[in-house]
């Protein structure tokens, strides 16, 4: 063989090794980002409907949440979500329709939704928890981002390829087409350029908004388990494990009730000159008055005030403890170097820093707005533990942590 025809052999077979190559680094890219997804067994319906049948025989109980709401009937229930986001003009209603039975007259196409749901995506982490609590992460296809998941059921699924990624504000449309889900969960905020419901609407998808980051109490925001439970007729799975929360809640909480001395604090921290403190009505001054504490608030409403530093300084300086500052805050090395004014917070000085970053996944999602969203009870012995600790000497803290 001559060296002319040696090197083109080479070549051509060179030529065939590279292109093996990279179509199978193409094909191991194309398997993590759009893993082969097995769905979950096909859902039993209804084969000879009755209309004097209650099909729903376990009710869902609506105590603590104020912004949603259920109707029954004896084959569909009527879900309304009556605040999806701050100063909404309209709310939305679901009617969620027994397969197998027949859909009641007077509702929009886009409304009607049959249950139990076999297949969901859903687009927050904190509907994660949910899932999990209700046994059916199996149903789960897609998710919004892998970094940020802390809930363990739903981490394994990811780690064997079993779950998509579909991004936060740009989900991607065409992969949450390929997955075809029969409910996509997901939230909004009034703001077109950020939400996705409408969107996905439009292509054809069945959507429901959970709005529980709207409500002003731990509890309330922990009961949207009960609407997620709606879709898959497991209001029986979620009246059970809410009352159990509900109540180490409400038992953690009356331990404080004959306490004297409320330890004064404040939250937050200052960002690009701006301190947003939240109001006297809110989520997290209902949390520190559970747990026995004097909170510095900004007025009397749910939302957050935006303060100057020296505003807050005025009024939180001989605070005894301040909480959730900057999630990036580890100690208070860190505290002093991001702002030398913060060492002047009589918290500071005596080392009463204490951060809701305890829980933080190897990406930085911090388990405090997953799973501490639906374990409350959980928080408020943090809480509480820090404040008045011989209330609770054997509890160790979860989501909290000392900045030392």
């Amino acid at each position: 063989m001559n060296i002319t025809k040696y090197k083109k052999l080479n070549l051509f077979f060179f030529g065939i090794q590279t292109i093996f190559i990279t179509a199978l680094i193409i094909a191991c890219n194309n398997t993590l980002n759009n893993p082969k997804i097995s769905l979950p067994v096909n859902k039993v319906c209804i084969q000879n409907f009755n209309p004097n049948t209650d099909y729903f025989p376990t009710k869902a109980s609506i105590n603590h949440a104020t912004g949603f709401a259920v109707e029954y009937h004896n084959n569909y229930k009527v879900v309304t979500v009556k605040n999806p986001w701050r100063d909404a003009k309209r709310g939305f209603k679901y009617v969620l329709v027994e397969c197998g039975t027949p859909v009641p007259l007077g509702f929009k196409r886009n409304q009607v939704i049959t249950v139990p749901v076999n297949t969901v995506v859903s687009l927050s982490t904190t509907h994660l928890p949910h899932l999990a609590k209700l046994g059916i992460v199996d149903k789960l296809l897609g998710i919004s981002n892998y970094k940020t998941v802390n809930t363990p059921e739903v981490v394994e699924k990811i780690k064997a390829g079993q779950i998509a990624e579909l991004g936060n504000n740009n989900v991607n449309l065409e992969r949450l087409l390929e997955l075809n889900p029969e409910l996509v969960t997901t939230y909004g905020t009034g703001n077109p350029q950020v939400d996705n419901h409408s969107k996905f609407l439009e292509a054809g998808l069945k959507v429901a908004i959970n709005a529980e980051y709207m409500e002003t109490s731990p509890l309330g925001r922990a009961e949207w388990l009960k609407f997620t439970a709606l879709f898959f007729n497991k209001e029986d799975i979620a009246e059970k494990e809410f009352s159990e929360i509900a109540k180490k809640y409400q038992d953690i909480a009356e331990t404080v009730k004959s306490i004297k001395k409320r330890p004064k604090v404040f939250t937050g921290f200052n960002f690009k000159g701006t301190w947003y403190t939240p109001g006297c009505k809110s989520y997290a001054a209902k949390y520190l008055a559970d747990a026995g504490a004097d909170y510095f608030c900004a007025e009397n409403s749910s939302g957050s005030t935006p303060l100057s530093f020296e505003n807050v300084f005025e009024r939180a300086a001989t605070a005894d403890y301040w909480l959730n500052v900057s999630q990036s805050w580890q100690t208070l090395k860190d505290v002093i170097t991001e702002d030398s004014r913060y060492g002047d917070f009589q918290a500071v000085k005596k080392g009463n820093v204490y951060n809701n970053n305890a829980r933080l996944n190897e990406n930085g999602g911090n388990d405090y707005w997953e799973g501490g969203i639906s374990n409350p009870n959980l928080v408020l012995a943090d809480l509480i533990k820090i404040f008045h600790p011989e209330l609770l000497p054997n509890h160790k803290l979860v989501f909290y942590q000392n900045l030392n």
